[in-house]
């Protein structure tokens, strides 16, 4: 229960970040929802005008259903068009009346229509990370002129550091809306592969820009909450500053209980997080990791998706853990995710993962035993072929049999069945009305910056530099190889955005507010800054300035899917580049380095530089980059964003990527993964960030002892840490209260050197204050994990802290019940 003072503090200053944006949504759509065409005056191309939807649509216009009683009248006396009927009744009856050859058709990602039952074909491939985004089943090229583009959120590593998972819900929720309303015009399936929950155990990983970090608690947060917005599953309301739900609230559902706005699907199903490293490639990479790492690091993102977020979808990797390919592993698939779980949704197979486990591993002597191992395992859609050739093979040799394949049509079914998509004309049920006038409209290109305002990390800050005044008349120079980025902004699966507003535009419009007053040279033809001939222009155009900003990082040629990095420094010439700026001007001139990238960079040479004042990290930040950096630099936003994951120096580079051991092993010279095992230095610590204003925490209240069985972890009593927040600055801002924990065994017998346990964001005026609730569950959020993978609580001295620094430490006992 949460205390009258504790409510009191809620009320009194503190406006929910996800109540307040969700109002403007709500706003903005009413009046319309379409795009301002004056905001074209300062942005790029790709601001299109929406379109509005037309009563009399052409019939062709009407996407094709299933159950379509007026072009087939028949099809009423069929089960599984009965409405009234439960659904696993209708799937089943639809099952039952396929032929063995249609029911092959149906199990890869293009399944073939089968018109003497009415059943359209379907693409299960589409693709939303960050926005509806070009793939196989989304279409940017129809007749519908605003359906050329749509809202390009920041990756996910950048919203990742707001710690907000109101944010999160948000961003589902209107990539989902788009997505019906590409829907709705023949643009898009309802199948989503979103979002990418794998955490991050090396910064060398290229997707380590899709996912939400190196924290497992982090990326389940996020796997619950993007998931709950995409489906449009809404929780029970929560205290205004609260990231959670309480302990056993009962599921509030979105408009029905059974019906899907689109399907989620979590991947990559599991121990997934190298693509090419240094010859060794995820179609090959057979993974050897623990059963301990596999509890406490590597799956929880993935049950939080399943039992929390009750995603329909989840994709199984390319790779082997400990010699079975991830998509054979009936262990995995069915014993974990279907029966310990509770999944009710479809499983896909990464596209030719099957075909792999015969054509680039010996682990499937033919094609026909790599689909019977994938589908006995679990799969239920193959993104691939190889089910279409071999599949009637497998079964002719009695090594499939066709009870597993109407299994795997069943849950495949019942999730097309979930979307409603045998529920009649798609235009008269929920979601049918979402127009393209909701594509790129102001509300969700407003989200789109507020999300990137609330990701940027403010890395340092010597002498309050930032922000810049507007007074004076600031003569600004803006250099480096993003610039003037466009396409780099985006990160990758991305669609096309609505517009673009570079670093350069934004600086000017947004910052300056003068044209005039700003330089601009590139310094580097690109990110791999090969040659440094621009290097001596940018020079000179430097000390032309009162302030420098040099926007340097990474783009898609050096980290990207299947392309991992083999250093964590700048390419080419870009230091070089940084320090010859800073070598060349005055020292009255400040110089901010922003660095645009997904997985993290060693600035040690920046951060130990008197010379760079500031160092703020934007990751990629999508359409509104420019606006959302500009606003943070000249202080309109107040930045509050912390790093999702550790930043090294080069030498972490010694340590093979191949090796999959999060704990330490002194005796082998191995320091360990992430921050909570990590135990070597770092450039910035996870949960490193910087803000305009000044936050004072203190932990008001928290139990002094706790009685727990010892041995195997069992229920336990939930408990209540209070902690007051101060704003004890002059700004108003949002400060993320991230709390910690560590066992009496901490950094030894595998037991964790620290980890999160919870996080919270509230918004404070200067001077306002806030009490703030953690409940947690002993057992789930201080336990450890043992070798055999067993939770248990740790009888004796725990600890618990707040923020990176480990500031605020309360101590209490964990005692044997009397």
């Amino acid at each position: 229960m949460i205390s009258a003072v504790a409510q009191r503090h809620f009320r009194i200053g503190i406006l929910s970040l996800c109540v307040l944006l969700l109002w403007v949504l709500q706003q903005q759509l009413l009046a319309g929802g379409a795009p301002d065409p004056s905001s074209s005056t300062r942005s790029t191309s790709f601001l299109f005008a929406a379109a509005v939807d037309k009563e009399d649509e052409d019939e062709e216009k009407v996407p094709q259903f299933a159950c379509d009683f007026g072009r087939n009248p028949r099809l009423r006396a069929f089960a599984f068009c009965d409405r009234n009927l439960s659904d696993d009744v209708r799937v089943k009856d639809l099952v039952s009346r396929l032929t063995l050859d249609e029911k092959i058709t149906q199990l890869v990602n293009s399944a073939a229509s089968v018109p003497s039952l009415g059943l359209p074909s379907y693409q299960w491939w589409n693709e939303a990370l960050h926005g509806v985004a070009r793939s196989r089943g989304v279409d940017f090229t129809g007749s519908e002129f605003s359906l050329h583009a749509a809202t390009s959120f920041p990756v996910p590593l950048l919203t990742s550091a707001s710690f907000n998972s109101c944010l999160w819900q948000l961003i589902g929720q209107v990539v989902s809306t788009e997505a019906r309303a590409f829907f709705n015009q023949k643009r898009a399936n309802l199948t989503f592969w979103a979002p990418n929950i794998n955490i991050v155990r090396d910064p060398r990983w290229g997707r380590a820009q899709e996912t939400s970090g190196e924290d497992p608690i982090v990326a389940s947060m996020y796997a619950t909450f993007f998931v709950r917005g995409m489906q449009d599953w809404t929780p029970p309301p929560l205290p205004l500053n609260s990231n959670s739900l309480p302990a056993g609230a009962p599921a509030a559902p979105g408009p029905s209980a059974t019906r899907l706005k689109v399907s989620a699907c979590c991947k990559h199903f599991v121990a997934y997080d190298l693509d090419n490293w240094k010859g060794m490639d995820r179609y090959h990479f057979d993974a050897q990791v623990t059963v301990q790492d596999l509890e406490d690091s590597f799956t929880p993102p993935f049950k939080s998706c399943v039992e929390e977020g009750r995603a329909s979808g989840l994709m199984c990797s390319y790779n082997r853990i400990n010699g079975v390919p991830a998509c054979a592993s009936y262990p995995f698939l069915t014993q974990t995710v279907r029966n310990t779980w509770g999944f009710d949704g479809y499983i896909v197979s990464d596209c030719g993962a099957i075909l792999d486990m015969q054509r680039l591993t010996p682990y499937a002597a033919t094609p026909e035993d790599a689909v019977a191992y994938a589908f006995n395992a679990g799969v239920d859609v193959e993104c691939g072929h190889v089910s279409l050739n071999s599949a009637l093979s497998a079964l002719q040799q009695g090594i499939l049999n066709e009870s597993v394949i109407d299994k795997a049509l069943f849950y495949q079914l019942s999730v097309r069945m979930r979307l409603g998509l045998f529920d009649g004309d798609p235009k008269q049920l929920p979601y049918g009305a979402i127009g393209v006038n909701q594509v790129c409209s102001n509300a969700h290109q407003e989200l789109a910056l507020e999300a990137a305002r609330q990701g940027t990390v403010l890395l340092k800050n010597e002498d309050a530099t930032l922000p810049f005044s507007r007074q004076g008349n600031l003569t600004l120079a803006v250099i480096g190889p993003h610039a003037n980025s466009t396409t780099d902004m985006l990160g990758n699966y991305k669609g096309y955005p609505c517009k673009y507003i570079t670093p350069l535009q934004g600086l000017a419009e947004f910052g300056t507010r003068d044209n005039r007053r700003v330089l601009y040279a590139r310094g580097c033809r690109s990110t791999a800054c090969v040659k440094g001939d621009l290097i001596s222009i940018a020079t000179s155009t430097a000390a032309k300035a009162d302030a420098v900003v040099i926007v340097v990082g990474l783009n898609q040629a050096q980290e990207a899917e299947k392309r991992d990095r083999v250093s964590l420094r700048l390419p080419g010439r870009q230091e070089e580049l940084i320090l010859a700026i800073a070598g060349n001007v005055t020292r009255r001139v400040a110089i901010v380095v922003v660095v645009m990238s997904g997985g993290p960079l060693d600035m040690r040479f920046a951060k130990e530089d008197e010379r760079i004042q500031s160092i703020l990290w934007v990751g990629y930040p999508g359409e509104a980059g420019g606006q959302a950096m500009s606003e943070v630099i000249f202080g309109d936003h107040n930045p509050g964003g912390r790093l999702p994951l550790s930043w090294y120096p080069e030498e972490y580079t010694r340590i093979s990527m191949t090796d999959m051991h999060m704990r330490p092993n002194p005796s082998l010279d191995y320091p360990g993964r992430t921050y909570r095992f990590y135990t070597d230095s770092t450039v910035y610590k996870f949960g490193h960030g910087l803000s305009y204003s000044s936050f004072r925490c203190s932990i008001l209240s928290a139990p002094l002892t706790i009685r727990a069985h010892p041995g195997i972890c069992k229920d336990s009593s939930n408990i209540d840490i209070r902690i007051k927040v101060t704003n004890t600055g002059e700004m108003k801002g949002r400060h993320s209260v991230l709390l910690f924990a560590a066992s009496p065994s901490a950094g030894a017998d595998g037991a964790p050197l620290k980890k999160l346990v919870h996080f919270q964001l509230v918004q404070l005026e200067s001077g306002q204050e806030s009490e703030l609730i953690f409940n947690l569950n002993p057992c789930k959020d201080l336990g450890t994990v043992t070798e055999d993978g067993s939770h248990i609580l740790e009888i004796g001295r725990h600890t618990l802290s707040i923020g990176t620094e480990g500031t605020n430490i309360h101590s209490f006992q964990v005692h044997r019940p009397q």
